[in-house]
């Protein structure tokens, strides 16, 4: 009886294992064109893209990236959108990391001269699908959830 117990704890729980991996969605996304949609679609301030090396900016281990592409506000306002393609899916909670500690130093930032952009920094988004991270900070989240959730985030 014992024995059989055993047999069946130990099923359920390599069941239960195994049920966690099953949500593997393949998602492939063209960076640089989901940028430019986030960035014409949820905000209304005039964003640039970076010419800077983003590893620098988002602190990133280049060396676990395929891409990336970032526009981001002069300084008046703390919009911006960045996408990072990891060369591995497992990649992507670091990226999410860096991405979570670049908003909290720019709403530290932000705190110091423009409070109301600070507060803007709490709704910013941040999402992995595949090897795929977006950061999106912007006027219209319902909208760039929207978009994010069209392509597969």
């Amino acid at each position: 009886m014992k024995k059989l117990t055993a047999v069946i704890c130990t099923a359920m729980m390599a069941l239960s294992l195994t049920a966690c991996g099953g949500n593997t969605k393949e998602v492939s996304v063209d960076p640089d064109k989901l940028a430019q949609e986030l960035l014409t679609a949820v905000t209304s301030d005039d964003l640039s893209k970076s010419t800077m090396d983003l590893s620098t900016v988002y602190f990133y281990d280049a060396n676990n990236v395929s891409s990336a592409v970032a526009y981001a506000s002069s300084g008046a306002t703390s919009c911006e959108v960045a996408v990072v393609e990891s060369k591995d899916a497992s990649e992507t909670a670091d990226v999410e990391k860096n991405f979570k500690t670049r908003v909290e130093n720019q709403k530290n930032l932000y705190a110091s001269y423009n409070a109301e952009e600070a507060g803007r920094l709490d709704d910013a988004i941040i999402k992995s699908a595949g090897k795929y991270t977006v950061l999106c900070v912007c006027d219209d989240t319902d909208k760039a959830n929207e978009i994010l959730k069209e392509n597969g985030f």
